[in-house]
């Protein structure tokens, strides 16, 4: 199991475990990760400096469904 999600997650990016980007944290909320699928360059900027909030194209992810959270938060492959 890898560590809980943190509010320390936003604004990284979301990969699978290819190294595909699938968007960044936006949010972090109760132990899951809301994930902006296609943010602009605003919204990167603001979640870098942990400004961005979740909206409703954000998907949710959940601790269960992470391989790893380093620079990046990883995505396992069997998911």
């Amino acid at each position: 199991m890898t560590a809980p999600l943190t509010d320390d997650e936003v604004g990284k990016t979301v990969v699978d475990v290819e190294g595909k980007e699938l968007g960044i944290v936006a949010d972090v909320e109760d132990d899951r990760a809301y994930v902006d699928p296609n943010p602009s360059l605003a919204e990167q900027a603001l979640a870098a400096v942990g400004w961005e909030n979740r909206d409703d194209e954000d998907y949710v992810v959940t601790e269960d469904m992470l391989e790893r959270v380093d620079s990046e938060v990883i995505l396992r492959g069997e998911l």
